[in-house]
């Protein structure tokens, strides 16, 4: 009754998180699709302004002519003062200054409906990258939340095969939640944040041309794209942590060496890793529980540790997975017990779920070693 009450709310938990990335992936949706109609609405007015100014050009052009031909017969009657009436000099003259006066106003309205045109071909490019960078993250949370549904879906399995040791089950779930709020927090903090800033910006940019110098507006608009990469960086790292595709599509090595990349370049520490053996496909429970091994191994160096270097390496034959990752960090007592050690208490579940075996050998200020050996027969 109890366990079943615990996925229950397991389950809400779930539902909750996937509901909370779809609204965040609706409201993306939203903003995208506001900024395609006022896109095609902006492109309308554009379009309308352009034949207008082509038609005051033309029409300046003419009247200009006739102001001209009119300056032209004024300079005539007045150097033939004697042979025109009083009235028809000043028709002359009275005609050729409106003619300057609607050319003037003419010229002006010219002027205005250039500036127009121009601003509006300044905010249909801004709003064309705001609706490219809008389906770019739509899509990228779309990807987030195909794999919170396939693997905390999958906790709820790791739970039902766990009935017997119940004890650990909470934990798992404990540490489940801490995850939970890890990634909600990331996810709110970090694209879901930037997405907001973005959007300001986009309007500080637009208010900026308009109002601002052009190297103000170019300033703004590297800051905008220096949140898009920073926002795209931090979808990524979310989508790695949760579940890298590498590993359906290439297997457990390439993915733990573009993993170690990863985590080396984000954190600015060195991390080697060393396959020894056969670089081939393994069964899927065995790259899922091996990537796994390492991920929370190179997390600890990382958080914990405070290491500089780590060195992994990876040995696959036909009886046997060995894999061994050491660390140069601050290292700790094995004899004493380290509290909410979750994530060693999972390594070693892992392993015991593989008939494998792992040590933990670490010495206080001459950093950690982790050996894992699992049997295999490929």
């Amino acid at each position: 009754m109890a366990q079943k009450l615990e996925q229950k709310a397991l389950d809400h938990v779930i539902d909750d998180m996937i509901d909370m990335v779809q609204n965040s992936k609706d409201e993306i949706f939203n903003i995208g699709e506001e900024a395609r109609t006022e896109f095609e609405q902006l492109e309308k007015e554009l379009q309308e302004t352009r034949e207008q100014v082509i038609s005051h050009i033309t029409d300046g052009d003419e009247l200009e002519q006739k102001v001209q031909y009119s300056r032209q017969r004024l300079s005539e009657v007045s150097m033939e003062f004697d042979r025109h009436s009083e009235r028809e000099i000043r028709e002359v003259y009275e005609n050729t200054h409106a003619m300057q006066t609607k050319l003037a106003i003419s010229r002006q309205e010219e002027k205005a409906l250039r500036d127009k045109r121009d601003d509006l071909d300044r905010r249909l490019r801004l709003l064309d990258e705001t609706i490219k960078r809008a389906e770019g993250l739509a899509s990228k949370i779309s990807v987030i939340l195909t794999y919170l549904n396939d693997d905390f879906r999958q906790v709820n399995e790791m739970i039902e095969e766990a009935k017997e040791k119940q004890e650990f089950g909470l934990k798992i779930i404990e540490a489940q939640e801490d995850e939970r709020r890890k990634i909600s927090r990331e996810i709110h903090d970090g694209p879901a944040q930037m997405l907001a800033n973005i959007l300001l910006r986009s309007e500080l940019v637009d208010r900026t041309f308009r109002e601002g110098t052009v190297n103000e507006a170019l300033t703004e608009i590297k800051s905008v794209r220096k949140m898009i990469r920073s926002s795209l960086y931090e979808v990524r790292r979310i989508i790695y942590d949760l579940r890298p595709m590498a590993l359906d599509d290439l297997g457990l090595i390439p993915t733990i060496r573009k993993y170690a990349t990863t985590v080396a370049d984000y954190n600015d520490i060195e991390i080697e890793f060393t396959p020894i053996g056969q670089e081939k496909r393994l069964y899927q429970k065995y790259e899922i529980a091996f990537f796994r091994l390492m991920q929370e191994a190179l997390q600890n160096a990382v958080k914990h540790a405070e290491a500089s270097l780590i060195k992994v390496k990876l040995e696959v034959n036909s009886t046997m997975i060995a894999m061994v990752v050491k660390d140069n960090g601050k290292g700790f007592d094995p004899a004493l017990k380290q509290e909410k050690s979750f994530g060693l208490i999972g390594m070693r579940e892992r392993v015991e779920m593989l008939e494998g075996s792992l040590s933990i050998n670490s010495t206080i200020g001459e950093g950690t070693t982790i050996m894992i050996k699992v049997p295999y027969a490929g």
